[in-house]
């Protein structure tokens, strides 16, 4: 099915190239490759070993709840040379692990799922930037590779100072026919709220199976543009609002969605949680590796 959903988009982009975008089809990567030769490789986790390098990567411990569920470090995990983000539903709230904070909201029953990032331990301005991974195959969640600084919430009306870039999120799993295996790139900058600015590369078909197979899913991030690739074919390329000329840090994640910590919305596609195969759960986000080259002319 994903091969004839392919060739047909495939005729229809040839026949008008925005018709696919008219009709929230998702797209195929291009033929254009990225050019490895101009990068040199300057920090990467392969996730060797048995559980995560704190050395690299921590947790934003200081946020419980995110959207439909909860974030909690022990859904993150290390195995067999790769890191697995899990997604499940628990009866019982997980435990607190940092004290109690007046400001921390409370663990309750619901899906639990799990962020790590670089976050005071690396970032980086330019480059281009990998991971190899599966999606995890659950309805009502999506997983994603991004990258932050502070000043994306610095509302002035460009994102030179900051953009959220996320180099993919997985909101298509088995939604509709035409959002099947789809993956979506985009940024955000001048904050969350009524300013909020954005573009997006739109939905991209993964060939095969992503939620058994691994696939590499990249940005080129230069001071004109940034360039989304899927196992290193070109999707699409972003400049609006301007390119942030600021260093970000990384972050993997799995998110539910919903509000408050209750899981009960189809947000940007991605369907109902509880219309997921049992044998799904849990649902795992599996990570080989991530990679982050920079220009060896500014080195």
């Amino acid at each position: 099915m994903n091969r004839i959903l392919s060739l047909i988009i495939a005729l229809l982009t040839l026949l008008s190239p925005t018709l696919p975008q008219k009709l929230t089809l998702g797209k195929l990567p291009g033929d254009k490759t990225v050019d490895m030769s101009q990068f040199e490789l300057v920090w990467n986790d392969e996730f060797d070993g048995d559980k995560l390098d704190t050395t690299k990567w921590g947790y934003t411990w200081w946020e419980t709840m995110r959207k439909g569920g909860y974030w909690h470090e022990d859904m993150v995990s290390v195995r067999d040379g790769s890191l697995v983000i899990s997604t499940q539903y628990f009866d019982e709230p997980l435990e607190y692990r940092y004290g109690s904070y007046d400001w921390v909201k409370d663990y309750k029953p619901g899906y639990y799922t799990g962020v790590i990032t670089t976050n005071g331990k690396y970032e980086q301005c330019y480059g281009y930037f990998e991971v190899r991974c599966k999606l995890p195959a659950a309805r009502g969640m999506w997983s994603a590779f991004w990258m932050m600084n502070g000043q994306v919430e610095h509302v002035d009306g460009f994102g030179d100072d900051g953009t959220e870039v996320d180099i993919f999120e997985s909101m298509y799993y088995k939604d509709h026919w035409w959002g099947d295996d789809c993956v979506i790139g985009g940024i955000h900058y001048d904050g969350y709220g009524a300013d909020e600015k954005g573009d997006s590369i739109g939905k991209v078909f993964v060939k095969g199976d992503p939620y058994h197979e691994f696939n590499t899913y990249g940005l080129e991030w230069s001071p004109e543009e940034y360039i989304f690739y899927l196992n290193g074919h070109e999707c699409g390329r972003i400049s609006t609002g301007g390119v942030s000329d600021n260093p970000e840090y990384l972050l993997l994640s799995c998110e539910v969605a919903g509000k408050d910590g209750v899981a009960d919305a189809d947000r940007h596609g991605t369907g109902k949680i509880g219309l997921t195969p049992k044998a799904n759960w849990p649902a795992e986000f599996v990570v080989d590796y991530v990679r982050c080259y920079q220009y060896k002319d500014l080195l």
